[in-house]
C-alpha cells in the first residue's frame, strides 16, 4: 500500500482547469518527484493534498484512509508536513525557537514525555543548523532559512513531506547536502513528494518521478525513463 494516494483528482478556478484528473502515488521511504512547467499545476496539488485546496473531483489517501474531506490542521496531524515555495519562517524567533515551536506542538499534542528540546537540537544538527540555533531567522540567506523551514517541518514528525522547491537558494555544495538528507529521511522511512526545477537534483534523488503539465499527468516512470521520453523532452526537458 502507497503512503499517498491521490486519485483522479481535478481543480478549477473558475473557466480554468488547474488540474484534471491526476492520479500518482509516493511510498514511504522513498522521494517521488514532480516535476513540469510553471503554471502546469504542481503547487495546486499539494494545495489539496495538504487540505488547503478542495477538489472538485477525486479522492487523497493517507495510509489507505480517505483524507478528502480533513482540514488542513486534520492532516498534518496525522502526518503530513510541507515546505513553501514562498518561505514561511518566524523570522523574530531564533533558528533553535522555530524548530522548538514546532516539537514542543507535537509534543503535546501525543501527550508523550519526549524532549522537545533535544528534538529541536537534533534536527538542526541533522540539516547542519546547530551552529545557527541562535541566529535570528530573518538573518538568515535563502539557502539556509529554506533549511530551516525544512526543520521545523521535520519536528513535527511527519510521515510524508512535501517539499516545495526546497533547493532554490542552495550553492552546489549545500544541494548536495540537501540530497544526503533527503537520503537519511527515506532511511528513517519518511515518503517525500519533491517539486523542484533542478532537475538533475530531481534525477539523482528520486525513485520514481511524475511529470504534469497543463494540469494533467503528462508522463510517469524512474529517472531513466523519463529522460528518454520525448513528450517530455518536448514539454519540459529539452533535447539537448
Amino acid at each position: 500500500m502507497a503512503l499517498l494516494d491521490v486519485v483522479g483528482v481535478s481543480v478549477s478556478f473558475g473557466g480554468l482547469k488547474a488540474l484534471v484528473d491526476v492520479s500518482l502515488d509516493v511510498d514511504g521511504g522513498a522521494v517521488t518527484g514532480l516535476i513540469g512547467p510553471n503554471g502546469a499545476g504542481k503547487t495546486t496539488l499539494f494545495n489539496a493534498v495538504c487540505g488547503l485546496q478542495a477538489p472538485d473531483r477525486g479522492s487523497i489517501e493517507l495510509e489507505g484512509r480517505d483524507i478528502t474531506g480533513l482540514k488542513p490542521y486534520q492532516r498534518a496531524r496525522l502526518g503530513i508536513g510541507r515546505t513553501f515555495q514562498r518561505l514561511e519562517v518566524f523570522g523574530s524567533l531564533s533558528v533553535y525557537d522555530n524548530v522548538l515551536v514546532a516539537a514542543d506542538q507535537q509534543r503535546t499534542r501525543n501527550g508523550d514525555s519526549v524532549d522537545a528540546a533535544a528534538t529541536a537540537a537534533e534536527i538542526l544538527q541533522l540539516v547542519g543548523l546547530r551552529h545557527m540555533a541562535r541566529t535570528r531567522a530573518d538573518q538568515l540567506p535563502t539557502g539556509q532559512a529554506r533549511l530551516l523551514e525544512l526543520a521545523r517541518a521535520l519536528a513535527a514528525g511527519p510521515h510524508l513531506l512535501l517539499l516545495d522547491e526546497p533547493s532554490s537558494g542552495l550553492d552546489e555544495g549545500e544541494t548536495d547536502e540537501l540530497a544526503a538528507l533527503l537520503d537519511a529521511l527515506c532511511g528513517r522511512g519518511v515518503g517525500v513528494l519533491l517539486v523542484e526545477h533542478d532537475v538533475e537534483l530531481v534525477m539523482r534523488v528520486s525513485k520514481r518521478i511524475h511529470v504534469l503539465d497543463f494540469g494533467s499527468i503528462l508522463a510517469e516512470g524512474t529517472p531513466a525513463q523519463i529522460r528518454a521520453n520525448k513528450d517530455v523532452q518536448r514539454a519540459y526537458l529539452g533535447t539537448a
